[in-house]
């Protein structure tokens, strides 16, 4: 990454800690030998908790995600082939090599096992900049509206996990919803194609007689439900009207075990094994762990130096 290396753009002090910045970590190079500082750097996140034995941790996987980009070849290599080859010979006497998908993003993987390492299991420990992340992250959740949580979160995580031709109905018009605030579809290994709609809600969705303000009841919600799966999209990449496979509900608070089990016995066996339920901590679990920037809502400001020097 610092560039001494065939097939990798040479990086100074200044580049070495902006290329830090993209992978969301807090490292500034102190002017020390770069490639020492930068190994010790490595080490560092190496030595973070795996969540299995034969896989490598997520941070330092993604170092090299971003390392690998497409937007930094360097003439003569445009496909990245010379720098992966390059990244293979350390990485293969340590029992691990790395590939580019069918999404041109570099994986890792065992070569003893073939298990590929993962950067987005929701369920790892966090370290302290992804705790701060995710703590910053629950206080815009707070305060931002249904659409903010749309728009601002649940569209760049989904397209981040892999979903696509993700449709937002918006909510200027509600008679185009039919109880869908997004529809989105996923390819599965095999290239067969799921749909999905989703309903969002700010707040807790419980199922008591009086709601508090800001919270749904989950007795709207089954309504919502029964039209999305119950009403046909378009598709216009197939060119031809679709059902919706399976419908997630998703709130940016609690889902109540209470509204869970009511809307599971209102719907048919059938209906209920299409419905996935997503509340606020596994909205801030996989937001964080899928490696997105955070809102621009959601960043503190910077203080202003001028403000820091008034006496009060």
């Amino acid at each position: 990454m610092i560039g001494d290396v065939q097939g990798f753009p040479y990086r100074s002090s200044k580049y070495i800690t902006e290329f830090f910045e993209d992978c969301d970590l807090p490292f500034v190079h102190d002017g020390s030998t770069r490639w020492a500082w930068t190994a010790e750097r490595l080490g560092e996140l190496l030595a973070e908790p795996v969540q299995h034995q034969h896989s490598l941790p997520g941070r330092f996987v993604n170092v090299f995600r971003v390392l690998m980009d497409r937007s930094d070849a360097v003439e003569g290599d445009e496909d990245r082939s010379v720098a992966l080859e390059t990244l293979n010979g350390p990485l293969r006497r340590e029992g691990f090599e790395a590939f580019f998908d069918d999404t041109l993003t570099v994986q890792f993987r065992h070569v003893a096992t073939k298990r590929v390492s993962e950067t987005s299991n929701p369920h790892r420990p966090f370290h302290p900049e992804e705790v701060r992340k995710r703590r910053e992250l629950a206080a815009f959740l707070d305060r931002c509206s249904e659409d903010e949580l749309i728009e601002d979160i649940l569209l760049p995580m989904f397209r981040q996990l892999g979903y696509h031709r993700i449709t937002s109905a918006g909510h200027a018009d509600k008679a185009l919803e039919y109880g869908k605030d997004i529809w989105m579809r996923y390819t599965l290994p095999t290239m067969h194609v799921v749909y999905f709609g989703l309903q969002a809600k700010k707040g807790k969705i419980d199922s008591s007689g009086v709601t508090k303000t800001g919270n749904a009841n989950v007795a709207e919600i089954h309504n919502q439900v029964v039209m999305m799966l119950g009403h046909e999209i378009f598709d216009p990449e197939v060119n031809r009207r679709v059902l919706v496979d399976h419908a997630f509900i998703v709130a940016g608070g609690e889902i109540t075990k209470q509204a869970r089990n009511w809307l599971g016995n209102k719907l048919d066996a059938s209906r209920r094994s299409q419905i996935m339920f997503m509340d606020r901590d596994d909205i801030l679990n996989l937001f964080v762990v899928s490696n997105i920037p955070l809102p621009a809502g959601a960043v503190p400001a910077t203080p202003s130096p001028e403000l820091d020097e008034i006496p009060f």
